[in-house]
């Protein structure tokens, strides 16, 4: 298997993984490399850059099969102004096109990275390495150490609710 960034990072933090690969040939998304790798879409995590009208660039993590809430994750970010980053400002911002994103060893300091807090639930969870066609399998606790990840609902409409009694 190849060399990459993101193996070295995990190596020299001592974080335990696992790499698995799957088909290059395979379509892009975190459900096709599920079915891929055997896992339920939910461990596939998505890696998405967002942006803010501030000019500050996140880093979200979500399941496979998950979408944020608007509200929640502008709450997030401290924004009411958010955008997906453009392709171009994906590769700026962390030197990888989309489709592959680690969610650690690229981020400067100071970079805000988020975990839907739902995926605390998941044994292991995969996420991309840089390349298409391999994987990072990692635990929860071992991908925030990694990642410094905020961990946030992002996704439950219902946990933003103050309960009334």
């Amino acid at each position: 298997m190849t060399e990459l960034p993101a193996f070295a990072y995990l190596d020299q933090k001592q974080i335990p993984y696992i790499r698995m690969e799957f088909p290059t040939e395979t379509e892009k998304g975190a459900a096709n490399v599920a079915r891929a790798l055997g896992f339920p879409e939910r461990a596939m995590v998505k890696t998405l850059i967002f942006e803010t009208d501030k000019g500050e660039k996140s880093l979200v993590m979500l399941g496979g099969d998950q979408n944020a809430v608007s509200g929640l994750l502008k709450k997030a970010l401290g924004s009411r102004n958010i955008k997906m980053a453009s392709p171009e400002t994906v590769v700026a911002t962390t030197g990888y096109v989309i489709g592959s994103i680690p969610p650690f060893s690229w981020q400067p300091p100071g970079f805000r990275t988020f975990l839907e807090a739902s995926l605390l639930q998941q044994e292991q969870l995969g996420v991309g390495t840089g390349q298409w066609g391999q994987e990072i399998i990692i635990t929860p606790a071992n991908l925030i150490a990694a990642s410094s990840a905020i961990v946030v609902n992002l996704t439950d409409r219902d946990e933003a609710e103050p309960s009334n009694p």
